[in-house]
């Protein structure tokens, strides 16, 4: 069986579990669009050549599917790697406490308060150590390779900013140890607002939430609030790595091994040793890892800050060119359908059997 039909027996032998109004919308049309993808019940648009006739079934465009999510992850890596300067940049993890996930996968509208806080981090040491405006581009994650519920944040910034004063200062030269602290503050200190009106979900009481807050940003364990901190010169590794994972499944086609008997195995990845090994779980146990990973409907996966802001890329943006002596490049002319598909993939899907042209019939 193909490994793409493997992802859709499992969602199609547990749609009496995700498919309920219980269940999160995202999630519900999500799923469901995966398991529509390239079938009748989208539609298709009928092609013909004097010799054969070919459906061509519509996509789902869904972020959660493979194969829509692919081409869409080409194109964004196609224009980021235009829209951003050639200069070098900062490769940034913000991690937090395993105690806090629980908590954040619970409420999900505070996961989507995480980049705005990572930015506003790294916004403030900049303009405290050298008065300048960086380039940040953040995307979130909530899983690790074992597909666990695990917040945590990867962001690209540039080793520079735009001085008030006018001109580009390079080397921002990063503290680890003072960023952990501001990131750390900053995660508990929105933590204990949420709290303070209500507005935090859990199991928990009032006061064992407080303590378990308190806890995380007392405790002085290294692992608790780690912080990655890798100064590149190409922009590209983070691209690429960024890519995999902002418009398609958190688990890769080639990783789901087998489905038999209920159980689902698959290829877990343990990051911090570097090792991958065979992992079992039920499929209801393994549609529920998905369904956490699930981003809410209308919320951006990539976000942009500093001079990558929305309201500061039409003044600053430019003018960052200019300071760096760079010319801008045109954003890449987005690729029909077909020639997508020639391109990416190596097919025509305007050719049939006999090497001759289609047509659109209806």
């Amino acid at each position: 069986m193909a490994e793409r039909n493997l992802l859709k027996q499992i969602l199609e032998e547990t749609r009496i579990i995700w498919d309920r109004p219980s269940t999160r919308a995202a999630v519900r049309k999500n799923f469901a669009a995966v398991l529509d993808c390239g079938t009748p019940a989208l539609g298709w648009k009928l092609y013909a050549s004097q010799n054969e006739e070919r459906r061509c079934y519509h996509r789902c465009r869904s972020r959660f599917c493979s194969s829509c999510g692919y081409r869409a992850t080409l194109l964004w890596l196609e224009e980021q790697a235009a829209a951003l300067p050639d200069i070098p940049y900062h490769g940034i993890v913000f991690t937090m406490p395993r105690k806090l996930w629980g908590i954040l996968r619970r409420n999900r509208h505070l996961v989507h308060d995480l980049p705005v806080l990572g930015a506003a981090v790294l916004k403030q040491w900049a303009r405290m150590k050298c008065g300048t405006t960086p380039l940040i581009l953040v995307v979130p994650h909530t899983f690790g390779g074992d597909l666990k519920f695990n917040t945590h944040l990867h962001i690209l910034m540039s080793d520079g900013g735009f001085h008030t004063a006018g001109s580009w200062i390079p080397d921002l030269s990063l503290n680890k140890t003072a960023i952990m602290r501001m990131w750390r503050y900053a995660v508990v200190s929105h933590l204990r607002r949420a709290l303070a009106v209500g507005i935090l979900k859990s199991e928990l009481n009032v006061r064992e939430l407080n303590r378990v807050v308190s806890d995380a940003y007392e405790n002085k364990t290294r692992d608790y609030w780690i912080i990655h901190l890798d100064k590149i010169v190409s922009k590209t590794h983070f691209l690429k790595y960024a890519a995999r994972y902002v418009r398609r499944p958190p688990i890769a086609k080639w990783r789901i091994l087998r489905v038999t008997g209920g159980e689902v195995e698959y290829v877990a990845k343990d990051t911090r040793r570097g090792v991958q090994a065979s992992a079992k779980c039920t499929l209801d146990q393994f549609v529920r890892l998905l369904a956490a990973h699930v981003p809410d409907n209308y919320r951006h996966v990539i976000r942009y800050f500093g001079i990558l802001a929305p309201r500061s890329r039409g003044l600053l943006y430019p003018a960052m060119f200019l300071l760096l002596r760079q010319e801008r490049r045109p954003c890449p002319q987005r690729l029909s359908w077909r020639a997508s598909l020639v391109k990416y993939f190596g097919i025509d899907p305007m050719i049939d059997g006999f090497g001759q042209e289609m047509h659109w019939v209806r």
